[in-house]
Formats: C-alpha cells, structure tokens, sequence
C-alpha cells in the first residue's frame, strides 16, 4: 500500500493551461498514456500528442454544456480501486475500468469570475463540479494515485518520477493529497462565501476562510514563534500585494505593521500628500503637507525617538526629495503606491530598508469581513470603515469650533480609527502631536499624549508644547469629565468624541467651563 507506484495512466484536465504542453509532453516521453476532456484534449491534440478522450472511455459524450463528462464510474473506478484488493481487482475487470494513475486537474476559475464582478447566473456556471468530485477521489486513494491541482507542482511530479523510475513515492502523494484537499477546501471556501454575500446572509450557520502560502516566515510574534504569511485572493492593494524592490523578507511584525501603516494613510485623498509612521500597530506620527516630504517631516516630529526603526506609509509616489528624508534614520519598511527612479537609487544604498509598491490605494470605503482566533472558535465582524464627514458633527457646547478647528478634529478623528483603544490624539495644522495608545484609562490615554507632546517640544526645541492650542479625538465617549479636563489643561482647544455617555452632560459642562468647543459622532472606533 505505501509501495512506490508507476505512473502509466493519467487524466488530464484543466481550466489553467500554463505550462501544460511542456507537461503533457514530458509525461508522454515517460510512456504515460493521457486521457483528457474538452478544450484540454483538443490544446493536447494541435501540440501534436496522442490522446485519448475520456467520453471515448466513458461510451458517453458529454453533456449538458460540458455539466457533465467526468462522472461516471469508468473515470471514478478508475481512481478509486484499490490496487491491492481482489474484490476492487475483479469489479475494475468485469466493468472494464481501467487504473488512473495520475490526476491532473485545475479547476473553473470561480474566484477569478468572481473577482472580476461577473453576473450571478456566470458564478454559478464558474462552480466546477466534476473536478472537485474527481480530486476528492484521487486524493482519498493516494495509496496509488497521484493528484495534481497547482501548476507549480509540475516539475516537482517530472523530478519525482525521474528519481523513482518512473514511479511515485507514498510520502509524495500523501503530500500531493494533502495539498489537493486544502484546495477542494479553498475553493468550497470561497463559493460559500460569495453565496452568503449574494444572498444577503450576513451571519450564516458555517463559514470558512481559506488562504495560499505566500511565504514561510522565519518566526512570528517572537523567535520560539512558528509563523507564515498566507494570501487570501482578495487582491485588495496592500502588502500582500505590493512588490518589493529592495530589502531583506518581511518578518511576521513588519507584515503586520506595514498593512496598519498603509490602511491608515489610505485613508487621505492623493490629492492630500499624507504620511503614517507605525510602530507596534500604532501610529508615532500622522501628517499631511503639501508635498510628501512635508507630510513625511511633520510626522516624523511628532515622535522621533518611536520613528526609529518604525514603518512609513505614503499615499502618492515616492519621489527623491522623500527618500532622502527618509534615509536620515533606521526605517524598516517604507510602502507607496510608487516610487520614481530617483528615490529608488537613494533606498539603494540602505541594503536594509524595504520598499514596497502598490500601484494604488485600497478602497477604504469597501466592505471587507475580518476575523480574528479566539479559544474555541473566531471572531467575524465588518472592516471599521465608518467615515464621518463635517456634516455629521454635532456640535454640543456652547462655542462651536473654528473652520481650522473641524479640518483637524477631523483628521483627529481618522488617525484615531487606527490607534489601539483606549486611543486619544492631539492634532494641530494636519498633523498629529501627541498620541495615547492601548491603555486601560482614557485619562492615562490623555496624560501619555500630552508627555508624548512636550517630548516633542524638547526635541524640536519649541517654546512650548504644541499640544497647546491642539484638538482632541478619543475614540469612544469619555465616561467621566476627567478625560476632557486633563485635555484642557494640557492645552487643547476642542474636542471630538463619540457621546453617548451617561455622564455626556457632566463632560459638556466641563467644557463649557473651559471654553472648548466639542462635537460628538455618534460613532465609536474601538480598536483592539
């Protein structure tokens, strides 16, 4: 049973023919015998192979629009016989069925059409059938039979049967079955996934997740860590997407903190020239100006000592004057939707540094479903895309805030999306000047970004802190007025919040005292 098997039979059929002539021919310089259907058959034919139509051993045609072709007993007797056992010998005899040795198999290309915005009825003739029937079968037997699925296993099956005489080992098939299955199981994945999005069902009874290597990571979280990078053919712009033009392979954390990095700076308009710096997840700085470099300098102020070592986003094509901010300090990764030759040729010189391109922004208005392993099971909710706009602002204190005043709460209130709850962020001319991340007080949140604002003055060698005269965002309501008066002592002029807060007419109060100007939301962004 775990014997090494001679490959003499294979059935070949494939939706994706890259690379398959080459294939097909070196099987049949083996002596390996090839069955085939439909345009697979006929691309085999005028590449000038003999080939041997599965309806011909089948006695049927196919039918029904190619519905139906390989389901039968000759194809699935054929892969499921077992070789060894006499009851399975003598049944394949008295029925005809001869041995499939090797399965070569890829299927409709349903998440593409799906990718592509097709139609509901083409989805659903994009829902391969016999395929998945005929892997499962073969994958089950892989006691003696090989199964195929990704092309990029083809010349691994050529150096197998070059190694073992033309025959295959049990250890390879097992690992052939076992890459076989994960795809039945990617592809169910992803049409049950659509189906639930087609039909509205936003909480269905099961849901799975699936994902294809992108690369093995040399540790996780931590060097004791295990840890790899899988794709989940979304194509949404990002880092795993972005090409990499330089630099060392993305750890497990950089992976991470470039895409907090580059949903964060997503969120400003190209015409905006923006810049994040991330550190662990969170923002150090977040500026706009009116170049890149600006925008890259201002964020860099903000907190220079967190830079270091941090991971830069940009939303417009990084050009030279940029790059040689940037180089100024240690910078793990920078990404961008592009980058100009001349920027490329001053990160060259930083073997270290990682830049990654894009091509463009993500939506980061389009509905996207997250999850997250808990004990037991996961967790699924919507993407945080809420988006508020100056017209949804309430304005609750007796003074309301200035135009420059809106402009920055604003831009408060969208850094604040992306900074670990409890999350509170200082902004003063577009830029962030002081942030509080991930404590278990909000008051704590308010003081460490106000120390994170006169560190900022110490090192710039200002008058006084920039938090004075700033906004505030917290994003969620301050349950007490001592968030808000630890604000306003620090120097902050207005503030933006979600309300919603039993205590909401205490922390009015406390601001009416003080002359600030508040607005509430109506929208939290809790992060965790």
């Amino acid at each position: 049973m775990t014997r090494p098997v001679h490959i003499t039979r294979a059935l070949i059929s494939v939706s994706d023919k890259t690379g398959l002539i080459d294939f097909a021919r070196a099987l049949a310089a083996r002596g390996v015998e090839l069955l085939s259907t439909g345009g697979t058959a006929k691309a085999l034919r005028v590449a000038g192979l003999t080939v041997r139509d599965v309806s011909e051993v089948t006695g049927f045609p196919e039918m029904m629009d190619g519905r139906v072709k390989t389901l039968h007993p000759v194809v699935h007797g054929g892969l499921l016989a077992l070789r060894d056992n006499p009851e399975h010998v003598a049944a394949m005899k008295d029925h005809d069925i001869a041995p499939i040795d090797l399965l070569v198999v890829n299927l409709y290309p349903f998440e593409a059409t799906v990718a592509k915005g097709a139609p509901y009825d083409d989805c659903i003739e994009n829902i391969d059938i016999g395929g998945p029937a005929m892997i499962r079968a073969a994958s089950k037997n892989h006691a003696f039979v090989t199964t195929v699925v990704d092309v990029e296993d083809y010349n691994a099956v050529l150096a197998e049967l070059d190694a073992n005489d033309g025959a295959t080992t049990y250890g390879f098939r097992q690992k052939m079955a076992q890459i076989a299955y994960a795809r039945t199981a990617a592809y169910d994945a992803a049409v049950s996934t659509w189906m639930a999005k087609a039909i509205e069902e936003d909480t269905p009874r099961r849901r799975a997740f699936a994902g294809t290597l992108a690369q093995t990571l040399r540790y996780g979280e931590n060097p004791h860590q295990k840890a790899a990078f899988y794709l989940d053919g979304s194509n949404r712009p990002g880092v795993a997407t972005a090409k990499q033009w330089q630099g060392k392979e993305l750890s497990y954390n950089n992976i991470n903190d470039t895409d907090a990095a580059f949903e964060l700076v997503a969120e400003f308009p190209t015409e905006q020239p923006a810049c994040a710096i991330i550190k662990h997840a969170n923002p150090c700085g977040v500026a706009t100006g009116k170049t890149l470099a600006e925008a890259y300098a201002r964020a860099f102020d903000c907190d220079r000592t967190s830079a270091f070592g941090g991971i830069i986003a940009l939303n417009g094509t990084l050009d030279e004057a940029t790059a040689k901010e940037i180089v100024g300090i240690f910078t793990e990764v920078v990404i961008a939707p592009d980058a100009t030759e001349g920027a490329k040729a001053v990160f060259a010189a930083k073997k270290n540094l990682r830049l990654l391109t894009t091509g463009t922004l993500p939506d980061v208005k389009a509905p996207i479903t997250t999850f997250r392993q808990v004990s037991g099971g996961f967790l699924v909710q919507d993407k945080d895309n809420g988006i508020i706009t100056e017209h949804d602002l309430k304005v609750v204190t007796e003074r309301a805030p200035t135009d420059q005043e809106v402009k920055d709460l604003l831009f408060a209130w969208t850094v604040a999306k992306h900074v670990k709850s409890n999350a509170i962020i200082y902004v003063k001319d577009g830029a962030t000047v002081g942030v509080g991340a991930g404590q278990m007080s909000r008051v704590d949140s308010t003081r460490i970004a106000a120390r994170k604002s006169q560190d900022m003055a110490d090192v710039l060698g200002l008058a006084e802190a920039p938090v004075k005269g700033s906004v505030v965002a917290s994003d969620a309501f301050f349950p007490f007025a001592d968030g808000l008066i630890t604000a306003a002592e620090a120097g902050a002029t207005a503030v933006i919040q979600p309300g919603g807060s039993i205590r909401d007419q205490d922390v009015i109060d406390a601001a009416n005292e003080r002359g600030l100007a508040m607005v509430f939301t109506g929208m939290r962004h809790f992060r965790h």
